[in-house]
């Protein structure tokens, strides 16, 4: 069944034309619920409940290798549970990356596509929690030329609901910032709303254009290419502190795929510590062999393996394999929000090691490309997040090293007198 693309690019401008207001949107959650339960609001919380339970059987139908999907549907809020699930996430990754996928039969992506059509909004998440896996396999295979000719109508379908949903959001305006005044010593030796001087030409606060207005587009053009995605992403990242770790691994594993940098400029800013009190670790991160200290100095020892699991560890497998001797555009709209999620992944304190690890792979994976390229602006970004992703590591590093006590003060037990026995 094709998706009908047509339909969704005039719905979605109608609304936009008729909803002036972007809070709208149904990314926004409801300001004032209502305290008191009545009997529509009971009515909405078990259509929701409905909706989702209906959406569950529909993804399980369309991956009928993994039944046990369909149990997801009894929980007392499905669509969280569908959201926060791994064994979705294991059935779901292997059939969106099979070559035949993508197309505008597909019915994974007729899933995702009618699934972000729904008003619930942890339903939507879903959607959301599988962008990466989706933008990562559409850009790599457009780009591939083992892949050529083959339609990737369903990824695109589901790109466009994405972008759509932001420009009705956007309502054609602009995303801009305000640019502090660099000439006062903080933000906050100025006020935000300066009083105006009457006659004379005070100094305006300074604007900036994040994103132009977005444009409606039915269909996936190469000159809008990154520009559509790029919304994609962005849409990732408003939610991103609601996305599970696995879909943040994948986002940064393709990040460094996109790179394809793995040249020795993208460790230029680490020094590699020396052996911390002269412990070595083995491959597995456990200590194998400890000179110049006693059995007694465990907390050391403890200190040292956790210092140890703070450095970075990579994962060299190529996404797809499709990304070998392949170099991807990444023009700086695009790496925008790649670096915005990034810099999430990197220093959110709720992240998993695993994430910061990864993140921190991926950025310096760009910033050899940045160089490459001779991007200032990237190589302004990815060295600011290397430099940040140090400073964090630094600093637990030395707290961990100042919770172990120093050996001079480890008390020595008391020796046992030597029992001299006399000679007859």
């Amino acid at each position: 069944m094709e998706i009908q693309l047509n339909h969704l690019i005039a719905r979605s401008s109608s609304s936009s034309s008729s909803d002036p207001n972007p809070s709208n949107s149904n990314f926004s959650p409801n300001p004032n619920p209502n305290p008191n339960p009545n009997p529509n609001s009971m009515q909405s919380w078990w259509e929701a409940i409905s909706k989702a339970r209906s959406s569950i059987h529909s993804l399980a139908s369309a991956l009928p290798n993994f039944p046990s999907i369909s149990s997801l549907a009894d929980s007392d809020r499905p669509a969280r549970s569908l959201l926060e699930s791994q064994e979705v996430y294991l059935a779901v990754s292997p059939s969106l990356s099979n070559p035949l996928s993508g197309s505008g039969d597909d019915p994974l992506c007729q899933w995702l596509y009618e699934t972000f059509q729904s008003s619930d909004p942890d339903l939507r998440l879903v959607v959301l929690s599988f962008v990466p896996l989706l933008t990562g396999l559409y850009i790599s295979r457009v780009v591939s030329t083992s892949t050529e000719g083959r339609s990737l109508a369903g990824f695109e379908a589901v790109i466009l609901a994405l972008y759509a949903s932001e420009t009705k959001a956007r309502a054609g305006k602009p995303v801009l910032i305000s640019i502090p005044d660099l000439s006062q010593p903080s933000l906050y030796h100025s006020p935000r709303n300066k009083p105006a001087r009457g006659g004379g030409k005070g100094q305006q606060p300074s604007v900036g254009v994040l994103c132009p207005p977005l444009e409606p587009q039915i269909a996936v053009k190469s000159t809008k290419r990154a520009c559509i995605v790029a919304v994609a992403l962005d849409c990732y990242y408003k939610q991103i502190s609601q996305m599970p770790s696995w879909s943040k691994l994948e986002f940064c594993g393709f990040a460094e795929a996109w790179a394809g940098q793995n040249c020795p400029c993208r460790s230029e800013f680490d020094v590699k510590s020396d052996d911390v009190g002269n412990c070595n670790l083995n491959g597995n991160g456990n200590v194998s062999e400890i000179r110049d200290f006693g059995e007694e100095d465990h907390e050391f020892v403890n200190a040292v393996v956790e210092i140890q699991r703070l450095e970075i560890h990579e994962d060299n497998g190529d996404k797809e394999g499709v990304l070998s001797g392949v170099k991807i555009p990444l023009p700086w709209e695009l790496l925008q929000p790649v670096l915005r999620i990034l810099g999430h992944c990197l220093l959110a304190p709720l992240n998993s090691q695993d994430v910061r690890d990864a993140a921190s792979v991926a950025v310096r994976c760009l910033y050899a490309r940045a160089s490459h390229d001779l991007l200032p602006q990237a190589i302004l970004a990815t060295r600011s997040l290397i430099q940040l992703d140090k400073k964090t590591r630094l600093a637990l590093q030395e707290a961990n090293v100042a919770s172990v006590p120093s050996n001079s003060n480890t008390p020595t037990k008391a020796k046992k007198p030597e029992i001299l026995l006399a000679s007859k």
